[in-house]
C-alpha cells in the first residue's frame, strides 16, 4: 500500500494474519528499525513522521515498552476503572441534560461523543479545562492523513510545548493525578526521560479520547441504521456490551494504524516481508474479514463469539481498553434511555473524517 508521500508499507487486512503478527516477536515498533526511515529516504515534511517517532511506549519494544507501561498501568486497573463508574456517570447526565436544550436537534459527535472521554481523560491527567479543546483540535491535526506537513509539524510542536507547560504547572503544584504521578516516577529515578513523560502524556492524550470519541459516534451510527437490532438491546435481549463490541469489530475507531517493523524476513503466505519493512495494522478491515466472520458485513448484535482485534493484541494491546468500554456502554445506556426517540437527523451518506487512522464520521446529526 502507498501511503501520503508516496511512503510504500504491507497493509496487514486478514484477521488471523494480524493477529499472529501483533503478537510476532519479529515485529518491533522502533522507528529505527524501518530502513525506510534510517536512511532518509522519507520524503521532506512526511505528515506521518511525526506520528510514528513520538518518544513513549507506542514507540517502543521490549524492556522499555515494558518499563513505560508498567508506570503507567496501575491508573488502569479494573479496580481504577470501576471507581471512575460513577464520575463517568454524572459527567454523562450532565452532558444529556445540556443537549436536551439545544433546539432543532444536535452534532452527537460534537456535543456529546467528543466531551465525555475528554473530560474524563483530562481529569486522569490533570489537564487544564480551558486547554482540553485546543489540545483535541491539534491532536485530529497529528491522527490526520490529510494535514499539510507544515499543519503537522506545527500540531506536533503545539502539542509538546502545551503537555510540556502542564508538566512544568504540576511540578511546582502537585495533584491527584497521572502527570503528577509520572513526574515523580521521573524525579524519584525511575529511568523516565523528559521526552519519554511528555510523549506518554501525549499518547495518554490522543488515545484517551479520540478513540472513545470515534467508537459512541460509531455505535450511535450503526444502531439507528439498524432499527431491529437497536429493538433487541433496547428490549433486554442483547446487552450494551454487546453494542460495544460488535461496534468494535463492524466499524472499528481506529482503520489503520501506523506502523511496525520486520526486524527479519518474515514469510507471509505467498510473500516475504523483508527485514526493515514497515506494516500499517489495518483493524478495520480485519473487522470485516469474510474468512473469518460470517456474514462479516452485517452489524448483528447477536455475534457469538466476537473476537475482534480493534484493542490490539499483544505486548501492545490498548491499556486504556477498559476505561473506553466503561464509556461507551454508559454513554451508549443513558442516551438511549433519556431519548428513546433519537433519530438520525440528515439522509445518505455521512462524510468520513479525514483520515485513515482515525474511523468515523466528521459530524452526526441526530435529533430526540
Amino acid at each position: 500500500m502507498e501511503l501520503p508521500g508516496g511512503v510504500v508499507v504491507w497493509a496487514i487486512t486478514h484477521h488471523d494474519t494480524l493477529q499472529e503478527l501483533l503478537a510476532d516477536p519479529r515485529v518491533g515498533k522502533n522507528p529505527q528499525l524501518w530502513t525506510t526511515f534510517t536512511e532518509g529516504r522519507l520524503p521532506k515534511g512526511w505528515p506521518l513522521l511525526n506520528f510514528v517517532t513520538v518518544p513513549g511506549m507506542v514507540t517502543a519494544d521490549g524492556e522499555d515498552h515494558r518499563r513505560l507501561r508498567g508506570l503507567v498501568s496501575q491508573a488502569f486497573t479494573p479496580r481504577r476503572i470501576a471507581e471512575l463508574q460513577p464520575a463517568v456517570e454524572a459527567r454523562t447526565v450532565t452532558l444529556l441534560d445540556r443537549v436536551a436544550t439545544l433546539e432543532g436537534g444536535f452534532d452527537l459527535r460534537e456535543h456529546f461523543a467528543y466531551p465525555l472521554p475528554m473530560q474524563v481523560i483530562g481529569e486522569l491527567l490533570g489537564l487544564p479545562p480551558k486547554q482540553q479543546d485546543e489540545l483535541h483540535e491539534l491532536s485530529d491535526t497529528l491522527v490526520s492523513s490529510s494535514a499539510t506537513p507544515e499543519a503537522a509539524i506545527a500540531a506536533q510542536q503545539g502539542l509538546f510545548a502545551l503537555l510540556a507547560s502542564v508538566v512544568a504547572v504540576k511540578r511546582a503544584e502537585p495533584g491527584d493525578d497521572l502527570t503528577t504521578d509520572l513526574i515523580a516516577a521521573r524525579e524519584a529515578g525511575d529511568r523516565l526521560s523528559e521526552q519519554e513523560l511528555v510523549g506518554t502524556l501525549l499518547l495518554m492524550l490522543v488515545a484517551g479520547h479520540e478513540t472513545t470519541l470515534n467508537l459512541i459516534t460509531n455505535a450511535v451510527r450503526a444502531l439507528l441504521a439498524h432499527p431491529d437490532q437497536l429493538r433487541l438491546v433496547l428490549d433486554g435481549t442483547a446487552s450494551w456490551s454487546a453494542v460495544v463490541e460488535e461496534t468494535l469489530r463492524y466499524d472499528s475507531p481506529v482503520g489503520q494504524f501506523p506502523l511496525r517493523y520486520a526486524t527479519e524476513d518474515i514469510p507471509v503466505g505467498e510473500v516475504v516481508i523483508r527485514r526493515g519493512e514497515a506494516l500499517l495494522a489495518s483493524y478495520a478491515a480485519a473487522g470485516r474479514d469474510s474468512g473469518h466472520y460470517e456474514d462479516a458485513d452485517r452489524f448483528d448484535l447477536t455475534r457469538q463469539p466476537n473476537r475482534h482485534l480493534s484493542l490490539g493484541h499483544g505486548p501492545h494491546f490498548c491499556l486504556g481498553s477498559g476505561l473506553a468500554r466503561l464509556e461507551a456502554e454508559t454513554a451508549l445506556r443513558y442516551l438511549f434511555e433519556r431519548f428513546p426517540g433519537l433519530a438520525l437527523a440528515e439522509e445518505g451518506p455521512a462524510e468520513p473524517i479525514g483520515s485513515f487512522i482515525s474511523n468515523s464520521v466528521k459530524t452526526l446529526r441526530v435529533t430526540v
